[in-house]
């Protein structure tokens, strides 16, 4: 099954990478040009980098025409990658895909961008609309993010998705991966983006082992500047290109060796590809959880034009102390609002 989704913590951890050295064991020789990338997809991620260019090696070089070949073959068609796509479908696709398979965010994405086609669009629009939107997309924080941002986006810059990092990362809602993914993938920048696809992907090719760690590491992140090309255009393909070849090849549980396109140079491959040995990687659970309670929460919020009794959310889920809970934390997240007469609604 293929890893589809980015799961980034986009956070503001700004280590200074501009002297980082190449990856590791690879020796100095210039790098190519290459056509401008192709906005990229999924789901989490967490570095950037704007430095001035250095040599990069030989090996490395061989390593971006494979790889950019392969997605130039393999790339899936999606609608945020496509020449008209424009900079607001892929930022709308970013957050979307924090956390979220690509199959479940498509039909959201779409509908999204009928009726939100600008940033303005969304902005003119209570916050409750966009929680509503969202519908099941899971961790819907995203969605009052994403207003903000749009908000922002609006009264700040012209209505237009801004081009440089900095400006990316001044909106509500951004951090360092979102950022850095509209910059490349909508504009074509240089940078790094390092969701969990990606980071898996240079540590079984550069690192040998199964899995990166479970929090994104300062080693990565050099391991990551190492890699970049040079030249801007082909460093956004090459961006776009690792985190397809995770999401469809080098996945999690099953990696699709046989197809791989750098498989004879995979570090962990010709190490035999050993097991994980860190720490156990727990798989999210769901059935139980406040999450779930949440989600029943905002079902019937979403569900209704208007103000909701607490008696018809006392219905969804039958321990009063977790539904409390939940409710109570969904107020704390500003998703919710209560109002008097002990009736709830989405944030107007």
């Amino acid at each position: 099954m293929s890893t589809d989704l980015r799961d980034t913590a986009d956070t503001a951890d700004t280590a200074d990478l501009t002297a980082a050295a190449p990856a590791p064991g690879l020796a100095s020789a210039p790098d190519r040009a290459s056509a401008p990338a192709r906005a990229s997809a999924p789901a989490p991620a967490r570095a950037t980098v704007t430095a001035a260019a250095v040599a990069v090696p030989a090996a490395v070089t061989e390593l971006h025409d494979l790889v950019i070949d392969w997605f130039d073959e393999h790339a899936r068609d999606l609608p945020w990658r496509r020449p008209d796509a424009g900079a607001w479908s892929v930022m709308v696709s970013e957050f979307m895909l924090q956390q979220t398979p690509v199959s479940r965010v498509l039909p959201v994405h779409a509908e999204w961008l009928a009726r939100w086609p600008r940033p303005a669009d969304l902005a003119a629009e209570p916050p409750g609309e966009a929680v509503r939107a969202w519908g099941r997309l899971g961790y819907p924080r995203r969605a009052l993010r994403l207003h903000a941002a749009a908000t922002a986006i609006a009264q700040q810059h012209g209505g237009e998705v801004p081009h440089d990092h900095a400006q990316l990362l001044a909106l509500p809602g951004v951090g360092e991966y979102t950022a850095a993914a509209v910059a490349s993938f909508a504009y074509g920048r240089r940078h790094i983006v390092l969701d969990t696809n990606v980071r898996r992907v240079f540590a079984r090719l550069v690192t040998g082992v199964e899995y990166p760690p479970n929090a994104t590491t300062a080693a990565e992140r050099r391991t990551a500047v190492g890699l970049l090309p040079a030249d801007e255009s082909t460093a956004a393909r090459w961006a776009a290109a690792t985190m397809e070849l995770g999401a469809l090849v080098c996945g999690a549980r099953s990696p699709a060796c046989a197809a791989c396109p750098v498989a004879a140079r995979c570090a962990w491959r010709l190490a035999g590809s050993p097991a994980h040995d860190g720490p156990p990687r727990k798989a999210q659970s769901y059935a139980g959880t406040d999450r779930q309670v949440r989600g029943r929460l905002l079902a019937v919020l979403r569900a209704s034009a208007g103000p909701v009794p607490k008696a018809a959310l006392d219905a969804v889920w039958h321990d009063p102390v977790q539904r409390a809970r939940a409710l109570d934390g969904l107020v704390a997240d500003g998703l919710v609002e209560p109002l008097d007469g002990d009736t709830f609604r989405l944030p107007a």
